[in-house]
């Protein structure tokens, strides 16, 4: 590992690694990301099998698919955050990832709602470790000018790995089951626990131990860092919109594969044995390259933009995700409506691409909106906020309304396409919140 800082970066700071380092740490924990997503995601494509088998309602499956998950990750984030701060990053993330890659191979030993639930809690609890210490640390692995491209490519690994989810769940439920799909999906994230643990270094150790707080200072406590962040208009706002945006993202991946087998079932059917596939598998791949790697492009693209157009103002940041969130939303609606698969399959295409591009202009600028003291928790407390509403009652709220839909005479197939697209329009006041931190963004910016 070498520590020679970049000439073009901020060579006054002893803790910025070279430049081919920082790509590397930033590529394996968008790796790390990318298996965290797939863990999660895997539930998506196997939601109709698991359904069958298990004899679950659409509410058990958003509950399984947000709630059960999110109920720990939003107890444990915060906690794990005020750790993070102080503590040895690359431990704590190598840590999480075993703890959420056992928990998913325990997945495929569920024999009913109860257990399938706790062992989702179990990788909820995982997952809670990942985020805040991963942005944390990328934000003292690259300058600020570079900061939203980097936070981008990490982000990038959310649609990477609901791809692979869909892929290797689809592939695999189709040849050996459903259970399968969830060991197989669980074992690798060991082995990269390992490459996190051993071959990411932490920057603090570059620096001299903080002094301790002279009698009657102020010392940072969870309380103090939340007053400071909820005394900015932007981090508010921010909250807001990407709390919506998760809402819709999760309910989506949570409902969208049975969606298509409900509502497309023959064409579904005859498009998979052209190619010589089951439904389950054929369905895996084509979302899966659909939505992952339109979300790749998009959360890239977003990062770069945001970058390129902050030169020049800063407020680049907000605005992007804006009119991206407004012009993809849509295409959404259509792709529900449409009687045609492969029609709507392209018609995914588009919002895969736009809705993704938040991600490296929002996170990123929650870095900037704090010192870096307080960067974990920032986090910790945006994902804690966006977990519970957006993860734990997005798939839970799309569940239950698609389930009185269909008792209202919709029928299963229409009950689930109006409450996805119903779903979707709240992307709408998403987008405005992103306006309105706009306009405070300058005077909130500290780092």
């Amino acid at each position: 590992m070498s520590d020679r800082v970049d000439d073009n970066s901020a060579p006054s700071d002893p803790t910025l690694p070279s430049p081919a380092y920082s790509r590397y740490a930033i590529g394996l924990l968008m790796v790390v990301y990318m298996l965290s997503f797939l863990d999660r995601q895997v539930l998506s494509i196997l939601a109709e099998p698991i359904k069958r088998d298990l004899g679950l309602a659409d509410w058990q499956v958003g509950a399984v698919s947000g709630l059960a998950f999110a109920l720990f990750y939003t107890l444990v984030g915060i906690p794990v955050a005020r750790l993070s701060e102080r503590g040895h990053r690359p431990y704590i993330i190598a840590t999480a990832i075993t703890v959420w890659s056992l928990f998913t191979v325990l997945c495929s030993f569920a024999k009913s709602f109860t257990h399938l639930a706790l062992a989702r809690v179990g990788v909820g609890t995982g997952e809670a470790g990942c985020t805040p210490p991963a942005l944390s640390l990328i934000a003292d692995y690259v300058p600020r000018e570079r900061r939203s491209s980097a936070v981008a490519i990490y982000m990038a690994g959310a649609p990477a790995g609901a791809l692979l989810g869909m892929v290797i769940g689809g592939l695999v439920a189709s040849h050996w089951g459903w259970r399968a799909a969830f060991f197989v999906a669980g074992a690798p994230g060991l082995l990269v626990a390992l490459f996190v643990a051993f071959t990411l270094f932490e920057p603090r150790t570059k620096l001299p131990p903080r002094p301790a707080p002279a009698p009657g200072e102020s010392k940072e406590t969870f309380a103090s860092t939340l007053k400071v962040l909820m005394a900015k208009r932007t981090y508010r706002f921010v909250v807001a919109a990407v709390t919506m945006k998760a809402f819709i993202q999760y309910s989506v991946h949570a409902f969208l594969g049975s969606f298509f087998f409900r509502n497309h079932a023959v064409e579904l059917d005859a498009m998979a044995s052209s190619f010589g596939l089951k439904p389950v598998g054929f369905l895996g791949v084509v979302l899966g390259l659909v939505l992952g790697l339109s979300g790749v492009v998009g959360s890239i693209l977003g990062g770069k933009f945001a970058d390129h157009f902050a030169r020049r103002d800063i407020r680049a940041h907000m605005t992007i995700p804006a009119i991206a969130v407004l012009i993809g939303t849509p295409f959404y609606v259509a792709a529900f409506m449409v009687d045609s698969l492969a029609l709507s399959f392209a018609l995914l295409l588009v919002p895969g691409t736009l809705n993704a591009m938040y991600y490296g202009p929002a996170y990123a600028i929650v870095q900037g909106l704090v010192q870096p003291s307080m960067r974990a928790t920032a986090t910790a407390v945006l994902l804690f906020v966006i977990s519970l509403v957006g993860l734990g009652f997005g798939p839970l709220a799309v569940g239950l309304l698609s389930d009185v839909l269909a008792n209202q005479g919709l029928g299963e197939a229409g009950g689930i396409q109006w409450a996805l697209t119903l779903s979707v329009l709240i992307a709408i006041p998403a987008a405005f919140c992103f306006l309105a931190a706009r306009k405070s963004l300058k005077a909130d910016l500290v780092s």
